[in-house]
């Protein structure tokens, strides 16, 4: 399943983000969206993950919930129109 997080902490890196999601199952890949000109984050993500129970577990569970002085909203990513 693909997550989308989003209202990141733009100092969150995508090592800080696989070992919470981590937590909750295995993760096939994160990706922080950046910014093409300056390389900043744009304070949202894409974490996949291959087990959709365990990925609908992370996203009841951090959905809302502060990291890093944010309030995440994680929740399954819809497909590229």
């Amino acid at each position: 399943m693909n997550i989308y997080i989003g209202n990141l902490n733009y100092r969150v890196r995508e090592d800080d983000l696989k070992q919470v999601m981590e937590e909750y199952g295995a993760v096939e890949s994160v990706k922080i969206v950046k910014d093409r000109e300056t390389g900043r984050s744009k304070g949202f993500a894409f974490v996949e993950m291959p087990d959709d129970s365990d990925a609908k577990k992370a996203i009841d569970e951090l959905n809302e919930a502060e990291f890093e002085g944010r309030q995440m909203v994680v929740k399954e990513a819809r497909p590229r129109m």
